[in-house]
């Protein structure tokens, strides 16, 4: 059975402190995954709430799903000066209760963390509406020295240390195989080339879950 929350206290003081002083880049990344959005909006992993301060007005309702028991709380703080209504839930999306279908749902740096990454997006398809978004800001496979770095480090250390993030998977992929249509998609460096540390490479992208045919 999936665990309701999670308590990792190394991953929360060490993600506290560098969500707290995250770069200008990092925050226009942000904002440009928020962008447009409107209606009722699922985030999956809502950290300490970063996200928070750049919903649009047009977003009626934000239901933050954070199970870090540390995290939670700072989130909800986030919340209460965030721009529009967001209520924050201690919970992974894998026990989510059921609810009425959103109009998007936002991911940043989290499907990188989740067991079954398949699994979750087939879960999230399934709670949008027709026509539903899927908006995504996250770590993905890289090719070559990279590639091989990051395969390292996944079967090592670098889960532990990052609160189960895995950073060589093919998250565009899997996106698609759960039965999203990728619109737009484009991919960032957060750091230079030549620094070796697996996350380097992160993926912006917009999906939306297919309208349900007329017969």
């Amino acid at each position: 059975m999936a665990q309701q929350t999670v308590d990792n206290p190394f991953f929360a003081r060490f993600w506290t402190v560098l969500s707290a002083h995250e770069s200008r880049g990092m925050r226009e990344l942000r904002r440009a995954n928020l962008l447009g959005l409107s209606g009722r909006v699922l985030e999956v992993g809502a950290g300490t709430g970063t996200n928070f301060a750049f919903y649009p007005d047009s977003v009626t309702e934000v239901v933050a799903l954070e199970p870090e028991t540390r995290l939670a709380p700072l989130a909800k703080a986030a919340a209460a000066a965030a721009p529009v209504p967001v209520t924050v839930i201690e919970s992974t999306i894998e026990t989510m209760s059921a609810t009425e279908p959103f109009d998007a749902v936002v991911c940043s740096l989290v499907l990188c963390s989740v067991a079954d990454p398949d699994g979750v997006l087939r879960q999230l398809n399934a709670v949008l509406r027709p026509g539903g978004e899927l908006r995504y800001f996250e770590h993905i496979a890289s090719s070559g020295w990279r590639g091989g770095l990051q395969r390292l480090a996944d079967a090592t250390i670098w889960p532990r240390f990052a609160g189960n993030c895995h950073t060589h998977r093919e998250t565009e992929r899997s996106i698609a195989g759960a039965g999203f249509v990728i619109d737009t998609a484009r991919r960032e460096a957060m750091l230079p080339a030549w620094v070796p540390l697996p996350a380097q490479e992160v993926a912006l992208g917009r999906a939306r879950k297919e309208l349900l045919a007329v017969e």
